[in-house]
Order: C-alpha cells, then sequence, then structure tokens
C-alpha cells in the first residue's frame, strides 16, 4: 500500500491525531512528496462531493492540516494550506498549534521564520459573536507560537493583535493568574497596537466586563496594575488613550480605552484638557461622559482658563443628549461672572430645543448672566431668542433689549404617493411540460398564494385532458423530491404548508396509491397529535386535501372552479359561470365551489346573474340563489378591550390588555363558510399562525372578516414579533367595509417593534388613504386604547404617524390622532405615558397642515395645567392650532 493510501485511510477512519503525527513524521522525503501532490485533490474531491464530506471535512481538519504542515515542501505552500477556510474553525486550535509546531521544529530556522511571517499576515478576524471569537481566533495560536519560537517582528496585522486578547482572555477565564499577561512574550510588542487595531474594542470590552463580573483578573484591569509596578511605562498607556480618543469612532470601540483611563486614575496634571475640550462635540457617549467629567474636575482645582470653558459648555449645549445639555446648564450655574460671555453664547443655543424645561432654565440663567454679558454676547442671545415662544422671548427682551420674533414656518404638505400595486397574474399553464419546468423552478421563498394557485389549477386541468401524460412528466420532478425530502414534505403537509401540499398533489397524481398510503399516515399522525391552526389555516390547507383526494381515487374534473382571476383573489362571476358550464352536471369539489362563492366580487352584473339562472346543474342552482341573494351578508361584529391570559415563558402566564372582535354570521349559511365567519377570543396560543398570505384572497370582498382573524393573530403574535404585519397591504386592496377590525390590525402593526414590519402597516394606511376607505375614527379609536392599555408603545406609532403626516395623508392624520387623543391623555393626577408630548407635536404638524378645527376638551384640560414641561408645552401648541378662535 502506498504512503497515501495509508495517508487517506488514516484520514477517512478517524485514527487519533498523534498516530497520524507520528506516521507522517516518519516519511521519508519521496513519500512526503507523493503524499503533497495527492492532498490538495483529494480535499476538493471531498469538497464537490455532499454535505456530509464537506462536514466531514471540517471536523478532522487538524488532521488535513498535520499532512499538509509535515508534507507540502514551500513555506509558501504551507502558509497557504494551514489558512484555508476550510480548517478555520477546528477543534481543540491550541492543542494544534502545538502538534504542528513541534513537527515543523524540524524545518530549517529561516524556513519557519519565514512561514511565521506567512501565518500572520494570512490571519483573517473570526466569525460570530464573543461567544465563539472567546474560543480562540482561527490560525493565532500556531502563528503566534511561531513568531515565539523564531523571535520575528509580527507584522501589523489586526487579527494578530485581536487574537492576542482573545487568547488572554481565554487563559485569564480558566483561571490564570496576571502573571500570563505580565510575562506574555509578546506583551511589549502588543500593547502600543492595542490602541489602533480594529477588532480589539469588542475582546477588551468582553473581557473586562466577563472576568470582573466573576471577580477575575482583566486585560485592563492588569495593563493598569503593571504601570504601577513599572513594568510598563504609565504615561506611554495615558497618552495612547488621548491619542485612540481623538481618533473618535463608536461607542463600542472607545469604550474599553475609556475604562483603561479611568483604571489608570490620572492626576489633575496628567489630563490632556485641550484634546479632552476637542472631542466633546461629537465623542461617543462613553467618551464624552469622561471628558466632561474630567473637564469639570480640572476647572474645579481652577486650571482651566476663560477660552477653554467657553468651548466645553458651548460643545455640551450642542450635544444632542439631554443630559450632556442639563451639565452644560449645571456647570455654567457655578460658573464666575467673568466667564459670562462663553456662558451666554452655549445658553444660546440651549434656547432653540423642543425640551421646555431645559429651555426655561437656560433663559433663567441668560437673564441672570446679563448684566456681565458684552455687546457682542447680547447680540449673541437676542438672535437666538428670536425663535423662543413669545413668553420666555418677552424675558429676554426686556433684560437684552429689543427681539424681532421669527415667524414660525408654515408646514409644507407632502404628496400621497401611490404605494406599489400587486403583480398581474400570469397566464394559465398549457402544457405539462411547462408544468413540470414551473413546479422544478419554485423555490420557498416564491411560493405565493397566486403562483401557487396557479399551479394547482394547471395540475387539475392537464392531469383530466392526459392523465398518463401529465404523470409522465411530473415524474421526474418529484423523484427528485421524493427521493431527497420524503420525511421533511410529509412534516411540513402535517403541520400545514401550500407548498408541501402542492407536492403531495403531484404524487397523487404521479403515484395515487403510494399518495393514499401518506394520506393515511399522516391522518393518523393528525389524529394523535392534532396542531393548533386558524379556521383559515385549515380552509386551505383542505382544499389542497381535497385535490389529492381527487387524484388518489383516480379521479379527474376539467376545471377548479377558484382559481384567482385577479391578483386580489377575485374570481370574475362570468368566468366562474363558464367554468360550471365546462364542468356539465358533474358536481365541484365541496370547498373549491365554496371558495369560488366567497371570492366573488360584492357587485355582480345582472347579466351574469341573468346566465347564472340558465344553469341546470346542482351546483349552477346554487351559485344562481347565491348571486340572487347578494351573495355573503357583512357579519355582526362587536370589538372591545378585553384581558386574556397569554403564555409567558414555561408554565407561566399573564394577563393582557387586547382588543378583540366577536363575530356571528348574519344568514344561514353553508357550514365551510359559516366557520369562517365565528370568531371569539382565546386565551394562550391559540390565535397564532404563520399562514396569514393565504387568508385576504379567502375573503377579497370581506376585508372587515379577515381582518377581524388578522387582529386575533396580532394580538398573540406582536408582542414576540412573529406577526406577519405583511398581510395588512394585501388585505386592504380587497373590497368590502372597513372599519373597527381593520384600523384595530392596523393599530397593532403599527405598534410592531422593528420599524422594517412598521412600515407593511403605514403603506396599508397609504393605499386605504389614497382610497378614500381610511377608517381613520375607528384607527384612532383603537390606537388610543391600545396605547392606554400599555399594549402599544408610543415610541413606534408616532414616526409611523409623522410619516403619514409629511407624506400627504395630513387630514387622516389628524382625524386618527383627534379620535386617539382622548383615550392617550392623562388624567388630573395620572403619569403621562412616554412619548406623549413628541405624538402631540406630529399633531401640531398634521392639523397645521389640515387647516384642522376641533374641540379636544381633554386637551384643553392638560394645557391649562400649570408647569413648564414639554408635555404642557406640546398640549397648548395644539390647543391654540385647533383653536376655533
Amino acid at each position: 500500500m502506498s504512503p497515501w493510501e495509508k495517508v487517506r485511510r488514516q484520514i477517512e477512519g478517524g485514527t487519533g491525531n498523534t498516530e497520524l503525527l507520528a506516521f507522517v513524521a516518519a516519511l521519508d522525503e519521496p513519500a512526503r512528496k507523493a503524499v503533497a501532490a495527492q492532498l490538495p485533490g483529494y480535499l476538493a474531491e471531498r469538497l464537490r462531493s455532499d454535505p456530509r464530506a464537506r462536514w466531514e471535512v471540517v471536523m478532522r481538519a487538524s488532521a488535513f492540516r498535520i499532512v499538509g504542515a509535515a508534507c507540502m515542501s514551500g513555506a509558501s505552500q504551507v502558509a497557504t494550506w494551514l489558512n484555508r477556510r476550510e480548517f478555520r474553525d477546528m477543534r481543540a486550535p491550541k492543542e494544534d498549534a502545538e502538534r504542528i509546531a513541534r513537527l515543523l521544529r524540524g524545518r530549517k530556522e529561516e524556513w519557519r521564520r519565514n512561514l511565521a511571517h506567512r501565518l500572520v499576515d494570512g490571519l483573517r478576524p473570526g466569525r460570530g459573536g464573543t461567544a465563539a471569537r472567546s474560543e480562540g481566533e482561527p490560525g493565532w495560536d500556531l502563528a503566534a507560537t511561531l513568531v515565539i519560537e523564531t523571535g520575528i517582528q509580527p507584522a501589523e496585522n489586526d487579527a494578530f493583535v485581536a487574537g492576542w486578547v482573545w487568547d488572554l482572555h481565554r487563559q485569564l477565564w480558566m483561571g490564570a493568574e496576571s502573571q500570563v499577561v505580565r510575562d506574555h512574550p509578546l506583551l511589549d510588542v502588543m500593547v502600543p497596537r492595542l490602541f489602533h487595531a480594529a477588532g480589539v474594542a469588542p475582546a477588551l470590552t468582553h473581557d473586562w466586563q466577563w472576568n470582573t463580573g466573576h471577580q477575575l483578573p482583566s486585560i485592563i484591569g492588569v495593563l493598569a496594575e503593571l504601570t504601577v509596578e513599572g513594568r510598563l511605562d504609565r504615561q506611554a498607556l495615558l497618552d495612547a488613550c488621548a491619542a485612540r480618543f481623538l481618533r473618535g469612532g463608536e461607542a463600542r470601540d472607545v469604550e474599553p480605552f475609556v475604562i483603561l483611563w479611568k483604571e489608570l486614575r490620572p492626576t489633575v496634571a496628567e489630563l490632556p484638557v485641550v484634546d479632552l475640550v476637542r472631542v466633546l462635540p461629537a465623542a461617543a457617549s462613553p467618551l464624552a461622559q469622561l471628558a466632561a467629567d474630567e473637564l469639570r474636575r480640572f476647572d474645579e482645582a481652577g486650571g482651566l482658563d476663560d477660552d477653554l470653558f467657553a468651548e466645553a459648555v458651548g460643545a455640551l449645549a450642542f450635544r444632542p443628549e439631554k443630559k450632556y445639555v442639563t451639565a452644560a446648564l449645571q456647570w455654567i450655574a457655578q460658573a464666575a461672572p467673568e466667564r459670562a460671555d462663553g456662558s451666554l453664547t452655549a445658553l444660546a443655543q440651549i434656547f432653540g430645543l423642543d425640551t421646555p424645561a431645559l429651555r426655561d432654565r437656560a433663559v433663567r440663567l441668560a437673564i441672570k448672566l446679563a448684566p456681565h454679558a458684552s455687546p457682542a454676547a447680547g447680540s449673541v442671545v437676542r438672535e437666538a431668542a428670536a425663535s423662543l415662544p413669545p413668553e420666555p422671548l418677552g424675558r429676554i427682551a426686556h433684560v437684552f433689549g429689543e427681539v424681532e420674533p421669527t415667524p414660525p414656518e408654515a408646514p409644507v404638505a407632502g404628496v400621497l404617493l401611490p404605494v406599489a400595486s400587486l403583480p398581474d397574474l400570469p397566464p394559465p399553464i398549457t402544457s405539462a411540460a411547462d408544468l413540470a419546468e414551473e413546479l422544478s423552478a419554485l423555490g420557498w421563498p416564491h411560493n405565493t398564494p397566486m403562483k401557487l394557485e396557479r399551479l394547482l389549477s394547471a395540475m387539475v386541468e392537464l392531469t383530466h385532458r392526459d392523465h398518463a401524460a401529465t404523470a409522465e412528466a411530473l415524474r421526474p420532478w418529484w423523484k427528485e423530491r421524493w427521493d431527497r425530502f420524503s420525511p421533511f414534505w410529509v412534516g411540513c403537509a402535517t403541520v400545514y404548508n401550500p407548498h408541501a401540499l402542492l407536492s403531495l398533489c403531484g404524487l397523487a397524481v404521479v403515484a395515487p396509491a403510494d399518495s393514499a398510503e401518506l394520506s393515511r399516515q399522516i391522518t393518523e399522525y393528525l389524529d394523535k397529535n392534532p396542531p393548533y391552526q386558524t379556521v383559515l389555516d385549515w380552509f386551505v390547507r383542505d382544499r389542497f386535501r381535497e385535490v389529492i383526494a381527487l387524484f388518489e381515487a383516480g379521479r379527474t374534473i376539467p376545471v377548479l372552479l377558484a382559481t384567482p382571476t385577479a391578483p386580489t383573489g377575485h374570481v370574475d362571476a362570468d368566468t366562474l359561470i363558464s367554468r360550471l358550464e365546462r364542468l356539465g352536471d358533474a358536481e365541484p369539489l365541496p370547498l373549491d365551489f365554496h371558495q369560488a362563492l366567497l371570492r366573488l366580487p360584492r357587485a355582480v352584473d345582472p347579466a351574469a346573474l341573468a346566465r347564472a339562472e340558465k344553469l341546470t346543474s346542482p351546483a349552477g342552482r346554487r351559485l344562481a340563489a347565491w348571486l340572487r341573494g347578494g351573495g355573503l351578508a357583512d357579519p355582526v361584529m362587536t370589538c372591545r378591550l378585553e384581558r386574556m391570559s397569554r403564555s409567558a415563558g414555561y408554565q407561566n402566564s399573564v394577563d393582557v390588555a387586547e382588543l378583540h372582535i366577536r363575530m356571528t354570521p348574519a344568514q344561514d349559511l353553508p357550514e365551510p363558510v359559516h366557520d369562517l365567519c365565528v370568531l371569539k377570543p382565546k386565551a394562550w396560543f391559540q390565535g397564532h399562525s404563520e399562514r396569514m398570505v393565504w387568508w385576504p384572497a379567502i375573503m377579497p370582498s370581506h376585508r372587515e372578516v379577515i381582518a377581524a382573524h388578522v387582529l386575533e393573530c396580532f394580538a398573540v403574535d406582536i408582542a414576540n414579533s412573529h406577526a406577519q404585519v405583511d398581510v395588512l397591504p394585501t388585505l386592504v386592496r380587497g373590497e368590502g367595509p372597513v372599519g373597527l377590525a381593520t384600523g384595530s390590525a392596523i393599530a397593532m402593526g403599527m405598534g410592531h417593534k422593528l420599524p422594517a414590519t412598521r412600515a407593511w402597516a403605514t403603506d396599508a394606511v397609504k393605499i386605504l388613504a389614497l382610497r378614500g376607505e381610511l377608517p381613520a375614527d375607528d384607527l384612532g379609536w383603537a390606537l388610543g386604547r391600545l396605547v392606554r392599555a400599555d399594549t402599544v408603545k408610543l415610541s413606534r406609532v408616532t414616526p409611523a404617524l409623522e410619516e403619514l403626516a409629511l407624506s400627504g395623508a395630513h387630514a387622516e392624520t389628524w382625524t386618527i390622532l383627534a379620535s386617539a387623543l382622548p383615550a392617550m391623555l392623562p388624567a388630573a393626577g395620572e403619569r403621562p405615558r412616554p412619548g406623549l408630548a413628541d405624538l402631540l407635536a406630529v399633531a401640531v404638524q398634521a392639523a397645521a397642515l389640515a387647516g384642522a378645527r376641533a374641540d379636544v376638551p381633554e386637551l384643553a384640560e392638560v394645557a391649562a395645567r400649570k408647569g413648564g414641561s414639554r408635555l404642557t408645552a406640546e398640549a397648548r401648541r395644539l390647543l391654540q392650532t385647533i383653536s376655533m378662535r
């Protein structure tokens, strides 16, 4: 047996790495060359194989690395092999590094130095979060081992520095003492690089938080200790921190160096005050807080000159965070009168804030400093005061001189633009070959209801036209899926998935007996393990199942009645009559017939009714009676806030306030249709659905009915972010009344925690507004109650309403808010909800754009309260905007 065959067998057989290492180390030069010649091709072949073979490569990465390191000749070739991405996520990287380093010690020193340089250059940042990276950076252990053994100066590679930090963190976390940092051979090389290497900050922060939280030494803490011992230069670390501060960056980038600065405890004399002032305007919050604190400490020691004081308080006043503006006000309040000019310049910036409490405090301080102001400072104050409200403006003018108020900017109304429409329906599929091709190309992300309805219709019609030819055309498609995914398809079918059910329809065409056996297994499974599905989900599932049963019985029908003729899911009445004429006296599939009835438009041409009256089949007479009676009457609905028990973790529950619709039919109906028109709230998890995309097309002429079912699901799913808010734009494009159910569902959707998901609810509002159908009063009523019940957060709703107001739907937005505000505004003695002032600001914009005039007693009561809170100020602005006087 050749050396390569022996090596290959040991790799594939999972022989221990120790035995493999001993075997390849004992090979002579010709044998190593022979193995090296075969190894790359063997790996490439394994990677081209099935997923299991690729997984085995990853699992045996250390064996591949051992063989390559032992048998390949050039340092460049070995480095390329060891740095392959397939070998990055190996187990036990330290042990791997020790084995390979031991293997390479027999190589020439120059060769090893060359390899060390190449391994350092080839390092790349690890993937995954801190939990994964705390196990070590891929390839670092071997690179570091060779760097230390050969004594080379490692190249500037950020991944190498990050790997050093992660390695120290791992050792400290495993119980090592601080000596692992102090005595590390690379300490003096690595410490200066910490301050400019990308990717180091997350490692340092994680190490600090994790290790200090477990009373273990941290890297930052040890570095500070080493300056006390004299092992590291204290001033060098302070200078490096200051230089890092000047480079800026996000909070996560500067946080560990802020921590190090605090651990170093610089004296007042060591503070780089000019640098700290320079970073204040734009620094990330941890650094800004540090700079502000250190500058106050320096100033209290009497060392900050007036110019730097003015620049510092001006920078704090400029920042958007209220805490820094407050810090500026506190600093100014304690400043000497000689600093009046610098203080007034900073205070002038605060005049423009929307926070009345901060603005009024700035006005009071400016008035106090007026006797000490220079003419130039007074001019700055007067100019800034022009945008103040009348009362504080008058107080400033009384002290600083006449101020010409800035006229308020008139709001500019936007134009409400159409939301993208539903895509047109493609033409029907007319051949078995085309059907098989489209089924093969159908992917999971593309299984939209209209696509699957079209494929199901073609399968029924083509099978009726030529069962044998259709079965033969579908056989390769089905065989591919059955051989690869049989258990998967069965699992999907049991829990309801239209894509899987369509594939099972194909099985029923190709192999009816196999399909019947599978259906028996599925039924048996469902009897023992009934999954919860909504009535709408079962309706869709059972439509597919009746087609499967048709094929399993060896029967066919010419056409399905319910295949949509419009993107909304509607079926044209004349088309439905023509389909019934094609059926002749044959009875349609029951659910298919009822689905077709539910997809009819609300208004049917009298000529279509006259055609239907001429149908002689039983199904035709039922259709004529349905049309003659006006179709489905709108069910009776009531909406109210109810408290329901919902899951709150394992075996725990919580009572939650939710809006629910109770619904009953307004007429006698066939059982499948009747069940769709009955709804009452259920506790726990009973409203959940993952297939709501199918719902609008079930009853496209009765939007409010579908919205009631959607609301029941949102009550369960909004809180855990599973709600399928993207159903709303499709839902509202249908027909029929919209009211409390639709408004409540949209309000819930606007409360989703993800902005991108909330946007679907906003789009639904825009669609209804463009069509003149928005139930703004109902939406506002629902929104008010959901916010008051703390079910929907104002911080999520307000941006959506502002977008609506500024995009052209200002009148509708005002109507929504006028209906919502009475429930949202706090009663006397009640704590206002967070974000209410922001909502009132949006109401001011919407009311101004709409030219609204209204009487809202609850608003007047809030506006009349004493105090200078922003909520009171915004209430007064809104009251003034909508005043009838």
